[in-house]
């Protein structure tokens, strides 16, 4: 029953950051100063998270950017990436059993470089503190979605 629940919560947590991407077109048109078709093919084009937050990041730090608009994108960006952090750790990587068939541990699909030697796959433990960890990073992004929503709203964006 633990695999299900945990997995349900991965579930949870995906469809909560997918949301989140999807409003990530409407700050870059606004951003962007341009149409909703413009900015979905940056989108597409920009093709991780990763790329498309550091994308709107460099917008908000160019000169012309509003400073208004930069103090108050800023934070919700960062909190963004902390959220992409959890949920790209769940998506890619190796999941560990117990000899009850239950989950117990992620294994990390990366590789580090230390000198001469190559660390990867770093395991880390997939207990009852993780898993309220992965509940309220999915409550952070419900958040999140929320500040995007009311900015959106606020600056009449309309695409």
């Amino acid at each position: 029953m633990r695999n299900e629940e945990l997995l349900l919560l991965i579930g949870k947590l995906n469809y909560a950051w997918t949301n989140t991407e999807s409003l990530l077109i409407y700050l870059m048109a606004f951003l962007m100063r341009s149409g909703k078709d413009v900015a979905i093919v940056t989108f597409l084009t920009l093709n991780t998270s990763r790329a498309r937050l550091e994308f709107i990041e460099r917008l908000l730090r160019l000169e012309s950017a509003d400073p208004e608009i930069r103090a108050r994108l800023t934070p919700i960006v960062a909190r963004m990436k902390m959220g992409a952090r959890v949920r790209n750790k769940y998506n890619h990587c190796i999941y560990s059993f117990d000899e009850n068939g239950d989950i117990e541990a992620t294994q990390l699909l990366r590789i580090a470089d230390y000198g001469d030697t190559l660390k990867y796959g770093k395991i880390e433990a997939l207990d009852d503190v993780e898993i309220s960890r992965i509940d309220e990073v999915i409550s952070e992004i419900i958040a999140i979605n929320r500040s995007i929503f009311d900015f959106i709203r606020e600056k009449n964006i309309r695409y």
